[in-house]
């Protein structure tokens, strides 16, 4: 198979790409950006030449435009994605696969500092979280991966003496994945690694949101030397491809992050299509709960990241904070002082914490959940404000006062916003900790590891932090209890996502 794929790479870098974009970065750096479609290997125009507009959050204004995709060239995708597997992909072995995806990872590390800018100038995030934390980690995702693809096993189970069986983890072929815009190279890694690693091709749609560096990524698979049509990826809108992915009769898998309504949407779109296999990691309203002999101070640091990182655009941010009675003052005042300390503001300078919100639509609606807080009740403690004259900016905001019932307390708001509660007793703040439908994470700060172990054990949640807040490893399992999704990403438990096993049994007692 090496020989074959040696004879086919050549036939990658015949043709020159379309749609290239030079693209001048506020660091100084140009980047070159195609913004057509990336199917079979080529940048193209959509099939309707529709193009739609993405926008720096930090200013409001146009960065680019880029091809707009359509269900016709989702159709074009699905048919390369599945050429690609039968003719060539489903006979590359593990270890060419394992030396691909670490090829790219080579790339994206020789391209670190372009791809963290452009990923700045698309999302809004601070330029040192994307070099520092965003990239690398999405680096470290691929090489993971790659170090799975010669090691996914089958077993052999004993049954009868005379029969032999054994199963086989085998590709689902043609998958897709949906992600959000709020770590677009990170997810775009937790997906597309372990689907490439365990055989399968992929059709890739980012959000409209945030599409360049998605479409960066594509042209390294191609330098990579990625055979045609492995990867594919697809700039355009949810209700239109999205819909035409989670419905489409050829594609055998859809991973998808983010919202609760379109995530049971796509289940609905794969029981009435061809029962797709369909992984979710959707929304989250995570507790964090501090108790009295806590490190104060670290508590404090770990409660601000874990709300007000990436300006609180995490849907596994702690937003649901409860402090013990006791310590609740001193934690509001060191708290408070934390979130007033924030330089917000151009995410391209070096000292900047928190950047913009994605959009002017998600500034609305932040801004109108902080106006329902303050009509139901709750304290305004800090913030609830813009922040400049230009952007999608909002000031830190902390509520106190706040109960179960109220919306600020049960919806995912997704921006710098959190609610600081009182409890008293343990049996108290894990029933309040409970009267939410996510389940997606949650953390306990205590220095006691008893209390610590048995209340991780109790709480229904994906992942519980102790002491710490928001880490998160290529070799951990991520995903949620109860409405906050379905399968684990990252880990060895996302090989069980991307792939299906089949049982084989052998007769050896056949007279000859």
């Amino acid at each position: 198979m090496v020989n074959r794929i040696k004879c086919y790479l050549p036939l990658l870098f015949l043709s020159t790409y379309s749609n290239e974009e030079k693209i001048t970065l506020p660091n100084g750096r140009i980047s070159n950006v195609y913004t057509g479609l990336f199917i079979n290997n080529e940048f193209v125009d959509s099939v309707d030449r529709k193009v739609f507009e993405t926008i720096n959050p930090a200013t409001g204004k146009v960065i680019t435009s880029v091809a707009e995709a359509s269900d016709k060239d989702v159709d074009l995708a699905v048919e390369a994605a599945a050429n690609a597997f039968n003719d060539v992909w489903n006979h590359v072995d593990g270890k060419e696969r394992g030396r691909l995806l670490n090829k790219l990872a080579d790339l994206m590390e020789r391209d670190l500092e372009e791809l963290a800018a452009l990923e700045t100038l698309d999302n809004g995030k601070p330029f040192y979280s994307a070099k520092t934390y965003d990239l690398p980690s999405a680096i470290s995702c691929y090489r993971y991966f790659a170090g799975w693809c010669d090691k996914i096993h089958g077993k052999v189970i004993e049954t009868q003496h005379d029969k032999f069986c054994y199963t086989r983890r085998e590709p689902f072929g043609v998958c897709s994945a949906i992600i959000p815009w709020n770590y677009p190279l990170e997810m775009q890694a937790w997906k597309m690694a372990p689907t490439l690693a365990c055989g399968n091709t992929i059709v890739f749609k980012p959000s409209e949101l945030t599409p360049l560096t998605a479409l960066k990524v594509a042209a390294l698979c191609k330098e990579a030397g990625f055979p045609k049509g492995v990867v594919n990826v697809l700039s355009g809108f949810g209700p239109i491809v999205g819909a035409a992915i989670a419905s489409h009769m050829k594609i055998n898998k859809v991973s998808f992050t983010g919202s609760n309504a379109v995530g049971k949407s796509i289940l609905k779109a794969s029981a009435d299509s061809n029962l797709k296999n369909v992984s979710l990691e959707l929304g989250g309203k995570s507790p964090n709960i501090i108790f009295a002999d806590s490190d104060l101070d670290q508590a404090v640091k770990w409660a601000h990241m874990g709300i007000f990182y990436d300006s609180g655009q995490c849907c596994c941010a702690g937003s649901r904070v409860y402090v013990e009675d006791s310590i609740y003052d001193k934690f509001i005042n060191k708290f408070k002082e934390h979130a007033l300390n924030i330089k917000i503001g151009d995410p391209f300078h070096k000292d900047t914490y928190q950047g913009p919100q994605i959009s002017l639509q998600q500034f609305n609606k932040i801004m109108s959940h902080i106006e329902t807080g303050k009509k139901e009740g709750a304290t305004l403690l800090i913030g609830g404000e813009r922040h400049g004259e230009q952007g999608y900016f909002i000031k830190p905001t902390i509520f106190t006062n706040v109960n179960e019932e109220m919306t600020i307390m049960q919806e995912e708001i997704f921006g710098p916003v959190v609610s600081v509660s009182k409890f008293k007793t343990i049996e108290e703040v894990i029933k309040k900790a409970h009267l939410t439908k996510y389940g997606l994470a949650a953390a306990v700060f205590t220095k006691d590891i008893t209390r610590a172990i048995k209340i991780s054990n109790e709480l229904k949640a994906g992942t519980v932090w102790v002491n710490c807040y928001n880490l998160v490893d290529a070799n951990t399992p991520f995903g949620g209890y109860k409405e906050s999704g379905i399968g684990r990403e990252l880990g060895k438990y996302a090989l069980d996502q991307y792939t299906q096993v089949k049982t084989v049994q052998i007769n050896l007692g056949i007279q000859m």
